[in-house]
């Protein structure tokens, strides 16, 4: 059983002289430190992922997913010890924790199924048939690197990295320094079902270690905000490695006239405060209703708002660190003084912890304020009246950013037709937040919300290169000083006209 306390820092990250205290959000006391690595030892790490990644690589897909699944497993095992950690850290509720281990468990399980065929070589058309062959074949890049935030530690820590090592990557991953305890003790999972230990590093530190990591790895893998997103891509393009960004959002939800008003209500408060408190990239942050159920919207929200049990053991826990709740007060300020109302909440809840804040429910709120314009990370629901779903659509694209939305209706038709209209990487209909725990489905954002996606065969193939492999067998090949000789050009004449005639062969 591994405790915070005594959690094997030296085994993971290398020591330095320098360290960064951690502190439990709900009791302000310090539960451990973590080395600052320094970028030359970051350039040592990455000499030994890069020595080690050919033997990985030669594993094979099979049996790198399969040590997947037995690290996965393992975990589910340990779940107890993991959530506590999970919550030692960041003040979530018992069930938030679990949620995390449960996606992962998932996310393994799917890519311990599908990854072999994904990554199987493909078969591709030629431009002289009966002579020439083609395959696809998909290479890791060589040393993935994972910048990864503290609102889910091992979510936003392991969900990429699972596919960068089945794909064959070795990996040096940098957690945030809010949360390094999560990580270390997965990987230490990880080393104990046989993965090596220069295949996975985590590096831990501050964002020096970030930026010295970006210099020194084949691909990079970033999340967290916008701004960070963006000193990352332009590193990234001056070394010209790939790289995948999941950043800011500042998610809208739509309700509809014919949605039902208490589940639609109710889900408003799971999307918006519910779930990690409001610290999530995919958290409902603007509200748009349609005129004709507006106050009985509110209503029901107040109603279902005033049953939220605040505590670490309730519906809504703690906030991670003053930095969201300074943010959260202050938007809250922005708004009432620029003439916004604060119906419900909204108050710090020292007796819980330094770190409770009430969700707070503003009315009458429109786009001028920071509320509506800038990401929240906190339990704030500021909810705007509109006219039609028209407007609600407009004033849900009104935005630089564009990672989830959510539509409430009954109409399930409509709400498909409106969710294409909805400039972001995916759409709930009457839900909020399960894109992230469906592993097929693709996730990410565009506009300021980043690029890239995570989830599904799209998330897999991203930490691979292709390599097309030609084929020619030298049938009925003469030698010859041109590329084309008759029978070649004979030949691709009579290809066009059967490809024109006859356009539903696969040739």
């Amino acid at each position: 059983m591994v405790t915070l306390e005594k959690t094997p820092v030296s085994q993971t990250a290398p020591q330095t002289t320098s360290s960064i205290d951690v502190f439990n959000p709900v009791t302000g006391q310090s539960i451990g430190s973590i080395p600052i690595t320094t970028a030359e030892q970051v350039r040592q790490a990455a000499e030994k992922a890069r020595a080690a990644q050919p033997a990985w690589e030669v594993r094979g897909v099979k049996e790198r997913a399969a040590l997947l699944r037995a690290w996965a497993d393992l975990l589910w095992a340990d779940q107890k010890n993991a959530i506590d950690i999970i919550r030692r850290e960041t003040g979530k509720t018992e069930l938030g924790a679990w949620e995390e281990v449960a996606v992962i468990d998932t996310t393994v399980g799917y890519y311990h199924k599908y990854a072999a065929g994904m990554l199987r070589p493909q078969s591709r058309r030629t431009m002289v048939l009966g002579r020439q062959t083609a395959r696809v074949y998909y290479k890791p890049h060589g040393v993935a690197g994972f910048i990864t935030p503290w609102n889910y530690p091992l979510n936003n820590a392991f969900i990429d990295l699972i596919p960068a090592l089945i794909a064959g990557n070795t990996v040096l991953q940098k957690p945030s320094e809010i949360t390094p305890f999560t990580a270390i003790y997965a990987v230490e999972l990880m080393y104990k079902v046989g993965i090596p230990r220069d295949v996975i590093q985590v590096l831990t530190g501050g964002g020096a270690t970030g930026a010295a990591l970006v210099d020194v790895v084949d691909y990079i893998s970033f999340t967290g905000s916008t701004a960070t997103g963006k000193k990352i891509a332009v590193r990234a393009a001056e070394r010209l490695i790939p790289c995948s960004l999941e950043l800011g959002g500042k998610d809208p939800m739509i309700v509809l006239n014919d949605a039902d008003i208490d589940l639609a209500a109710a889900e408003t408060i799971v999307g918006a405060a519910g779930e990690n408190t409001g610290q999530v990239c995919i958290s409902t942050e603007r509200v748009y209703v349609e005129d004709g159920i507006y106050d009985r919207y509110i209503e029901r929200l107040k109603h279902y708002a005033s049953q939220l049990k605040i505590g670490t053991d309730g519906n809504v826990g703690s906030l991670t660190n003053a930095r969201e709740l300074q943010r959260s007060e202050a938007q809250v300020q922005d708004a009432v003084a620029k003439g916004a109302q604060l119906i419900y909440g909204g108050k710090r809840r020292p007796e819980l912890g330094p770190l409770f804040y009430e969700p707070a429910i503003l009315t009458n709120v429109n786009h001028t304020m920071d509320v509506m314009r800038e990401e929240t990370f906190g339990p704030i629901i500021p909810v705007m009246r509109v006219k039609d779903a028209a407007e609600a659509v407009r004033l849900a694209n009104d935005s630089e950013y564009g990672l989830s939305a959510s539509i409430l209706t009954k109409d399930l038709k409509r709400g498909e037709q409106l969710a294409t209209q909805i400039q972001s990487g995916d759409v709930h209909i009457n839900t909020t937040h399960w894109i992230f725990g469906t592993p097929d489905l693709p996730m990410g954002g565009v506009k300021n919300s980043g690029l890239g996606r995570r989830g599904g065969p799209e998330g897999l193939l991203r930490f691979v290169k292709t390599q097309s492999v030609l084929v020619d067998n030298l049938w009925f090949q003469k030698p010859t000083l041109v590329r084309i000789d008759g029978l070649l050009y004979r030949g691709a004449l009579l290809m066009r006209k059967v490809r024109r005639a006859f356009p539903f062969l696969p040739l």
